[in-house]
């Protein structure tokens, strides 16, 4: 029997019936916070699977290509050959933008996935019929496939018979995702606001006093993940920021001058500072962003540990795990430039270690038969 559902059969009639209330809302199969939560949760695996795939095979090739691409530009101007500087400039915006729709991709999967949770977490605030509710879910999910669906295709797709001149259609269906995301959500809030004018007191909720262990570890170590990524980025603004906008503007001058001097070795050697500090910028930023992002899913997924159908000892390994590797990523992440391929490594066992538990609790919400809201309704009658 899971913790959490067990009831004292010798408590006092109040009591029990304190305890039937905070199921007010229920899991049902097809109910609105059933599907954001499992909707939400896939969505931020998906983020995941694509941001481990593409930090493997497509990050640091890609990183290679706009560093040659570069230094063959500035050679091509210490020669004096505007069209091969043109050329070699078009081809860096094209790597760029292959990478950054990818990152965009990733990045706007993970955060419809936390909306979602966050959207499911406040179900019982909404004063508006399942009905409704069902279906603003459903265009939110909708909505929030579509877009980063569009954005990876922005690259591929281009401007190939689209009936503007800047925008393609995959970024026209792009745009139409994030306006059905917006309307879902509004949508929401609208149900929410109506909620509050009927100035009914605080409904209970069983997501919200859930005390488990697993669900006081991933609350305490998610705001302790969060935590850290705060004082590393406050660190980072207080010591390295200014630093690096300064090198960047004097390797970029260094680079200028020598292409003016027409002095290769000089170009050769500011575009591989110009380069190695990019590299200490992006680690520190994505060490940062990582731990306040996995912070993030823990204390979300601490709310949604009743739900989860499997054994209270695997609900701990899962948690553990799923800690684990939330701290090993931006550690192992902010040590790259220093060891390299090896903290790479350990990087992406890290997020492998995330998404492996990631799974298994989005398996055991999708495991959940209703026995919990069913044992509560029996109870009460």
């Amino acid at each position: 029997m899971l913790e959490f559902s067990r009831i004292n059969h010798t408590a006092s009639p109040e009591s029990l019936s304190t305890s039937i209330q905070l199921d007010v809302t229920g899991f049902a199969p097809f109910c609105a916070r059933r599907l954001l939560t499992l909707a939400g949760i896939g969505m931020i695996l998906a983020g995941m699977v694509f941001g481990n795939i593409f930090a493997v095979f497509v990050l640091h090739q890609n990183a290679d290509r706009v560093g040659t691409s570069l230094a063959a530009a500035a050679q091509a101007a210490e020669a004096g050959d505007a069209a091969a500087v043109a050329s070699h400039f078009k081809a860096t915006g094209e790597f760029v933008e292959n990478r950054g729709t990818k990152v965009d991709t990733h990045v706007h999967l993970i955060a419809f996935g936390y909306l979602a949770l966050l959207l499911a977490l406040v179900q019982p605030w909404v004063k508006i019929p399942e009905a409704g509710k069902r279906r603003l879910a459903w265009l939110f999910v909708f909505g929030g496939t579509l877009l980063p669906t569009c954005v990876f295709l922005i690259h591929y797709v281009g401007l190939a018979y689209s009936p503007f001149h800047a925008i393609g259609w995959a970024s026209i269906l792009a745009d139409l995702g994030g306006l059905l995301v917006l309307a879902a959500t509004a949508g929401y809030l609208a149900g929410i606001v109506r909620h509050v004018g009927t100035k009914q007191p605080p409904l209970p909720d069983k997501l919200l006093v859930e005390r488990s262990t697993p669900a006081r570890w991933l609350l305490a170590g998610g705001l302790g993940l969060i935590l850290a990524g705060f004082l590393h980025g406050a660190y980072y603004a207080g010591v390295d920021l200014y630093r690096h906008e300064a090198f960047e503007y004097a390797f970029l001058a260094q680079m200028s001058a020598g292409a003016a001097a027409r002095n290769p070795a000089q170009i050769n050697h500011a575009l591989a500072d110009y380069g190695q500090l990019q590299g200490d910028k992006a680690v520190k930023i994505a060490a940062h962003a990582h731990a306040i992002e996995f912070g993030l899913l823990a204390m979300l997924l601490g709310f949604f540990q009743p739900y989860v159908q499997v054994r209270e000892p695997w609900k701990r390994r899962w948690t553990g795990l799923l800690l684990l590797g939330s701290l090993l990523l931006p550690v192992a992440v902010q040590l790259e430039l220093k060891y390299g391929i090896l903290a790479g490594g350990v990087a992406d066992l890290g997020g492998m270690l995330v998404i492996a538990a990631l799974l298994a609790m989005w398996i055991g919400i999708l495991r959940y038969t209703g026995s919990i809201d069913a044992m509560l309704e029996g109870a009460q009658r």
